[in-house]
């Protein structure tokens, strides 16, 4: 990231509305200034500009907000990594979504919003660039496909890249297995439910069948299998030791706790606001086969350890499994939710994606299914994708964003990527801020278990 020499602050400047008075450009070259304000839609922006702006603005699209949760205008992932990029001239920039929850009619609009605000106050950027963490890389992508004329090039940062409709679709596969396996005879359901309290009881009542299971060595088993299916890695969390790659009962403990996790948020809570949004369940196991899903799983080796060592039959388990009652979903709400969350894979400027190797939340697979989608696409030339070596969600250094930043950058002024491997994006995140780690690896995910993009009309939904 290159360094420019930047003049003192002069003015913080607040507004809850328009202010009296715009910023000009020659302002921004001599002062500091922090804007604050609200959109048309009821959503908050943020933008910070320092003085000596270098002429680049970054677009931070913020991840998912339960419903009810707070939501806070958002321009930058981290305070380390903005004070680095004041630090080196970058305008930042971000809002709020007009709702919360699976809000992508309000996110893209309202991010393009912030850039005609930002644009109206202080001036036509030189270069702009678009990034996103979480479901911010959802949305980044999003703005990548379908208003490209407004961004020079964008970058995911643990993004759901894998849109809408296959993120619904694999929440549901441990469930079901966990279901199937540990409680096939109990009332729980696992979609289509008409409100929180239903979805809220459901969770509780899995959780404490996984719970108990957990005591034996059976049931670890088939905990494992479940998570296998999520592809939920044995390291998951960086507060984790990490366990050795033969380790399975450590591994298994961790994905254990992740699982724990997943059933207290996005499968059954998260899952019902989405409905409510989508109009019914847009997710569907028919036609699955649970066998062959779990052989391209990057846990298939442990789960097939512990079974061995529980003395289980792992062919008994997943013939149990494939003839489990399916879970059908609302073609209006599929339609809906491919309409809005799946992508084309046509990429028309440059697109860089970084993901840890260790998420249990949006595994590192997910990468895996736009490249797919982007190929199919034929933009697969745009599509550079970079690994982190570490566990958790979005768990990257400030040195490794600036990195990617960089690289992104790199590829828009030359018009080609260069080198964009392990060592030179290490050497890059060194050279930006020796301070904190710089963990690139060279690494390829394994296949995501069920795509689903508009490049290939076999996804679609058959009931």
């Amino acid at each position: 990231m290159k360094r420019r020499l930047l003049l003192p602050v002069a003015v913080l400047l607040l507004a809850t509305a328009a202010p009296a008075r715009s910023a000009t450009v020659d302002d921004v070259r001599a002062q500091d200034v922090h804007l604050e304000g609200t959109l048309s839609s009821g959503a908050t922006y943020v933008m910070d500009v320092p003085a000596g702006w270098n002429g680049t603005v970054l677009l931070f699209s913020h991840g998912f907000r339960p419903k009810g949760s707070p939501n806070p205008a958002q321009n930058v992932t981290d305070a380390a990594t903005r004070d680095l990029l004041l630090k080196d001239g970058y305008a930042l920039i971000g809002s709020s979504y007009a709702t919360t929850g699976w809000a992508v009619e309000h996110a893209v609009p309202d991010q393009l919003a912030t850039l005609d605000t930002f644009t109206d106050r202080f001036g036509a950027a030189r270069r702009t660039l678009a990034w996103g963490q979480s479901y911010g890389g959802f949305v980044t992508t999003r703005i990548a496909e379908h208003h490209a004329d407004r961004v020079d090039g964008t970058l995911s940062v643990c993004g759901l890249v894998h849109g809408g409709v296959a993120n619904w679709n694999n929440t549901l596969d441990p469930v079901f297995a966990l279901k199937a396996l540990l409680a096939p005879d109990a009332s729980i359901p696992l979609a289509d439910f008409p409100d929180q309290a239903t979805a809220t009881a459901a969770a509780g009542a899995l959780s404490g069948v996984v719970t108990e299971a957990q005591n034996s060595a059976d049931g670890r088993a088939r905990i494992a299998l479940a998570a296998a299916l999520h592809n939920i890695p044995g390291w998951n969390d960086p507060s984790q030791p990490r366990p050795a790659p033969d380790d399975w009962t450590a591994q298994q403990a961790n994905q254990y706790t992740a699982v724990r996790g997943l059933l207290a948020t996005a499968a059954f809570s998260w899952r019902q606001d989405t409905e409510t949004l989508a109009g019914g369940n847009s997710s569907w196991n028919t036609g699955v086969d649970y066998a062959k899903l779990l052989r391209g799983s990057s846990a298939y080796d442990e789960v097939k350890g512990l079974y061995k060592a529980a003395g289980r039959s792992l062919k008994d388990d997943l013939r149990t499994l494939n003839k489990a009652p399916r879970i059908k979903a609302d073609q209006p709400a599929v339609d809906w939710m491919s309409r809005t969350s799946a992508f084309t894979g046509d990429l028309t400027k440059p697109q860089l994606t970084i993901h840890t190797t260790g998420d249990a939340l949006v595994p590192v697979q997910t990468e895996s299914a736009y490249l797919r989608a982007a190929t199919a696409g034929g933009s697969r030339n745009l599509l550079r994708q970079a690994y982190v070596d570490n566990a958790g969600h979005c768990t990257f250094s400030p040195a490794e964003q600036l990195a990617a930043l960089d690289t992104l950058e790199h590829r828009v002024d030359s018009g080609r990527w260069g080198d964009t491997g392990a060592d030179t994006l290490n050497s890059r995140a060194a050279q930006a801020d020796p301070a904190t780690p710089a963990r690139y690896t060279a690494y390829r995910p394994a296949a995501y278990p069920r795509p689903y993009d508009l490049a290939h009309p076999g996804d679609a939904y058959r009931p």
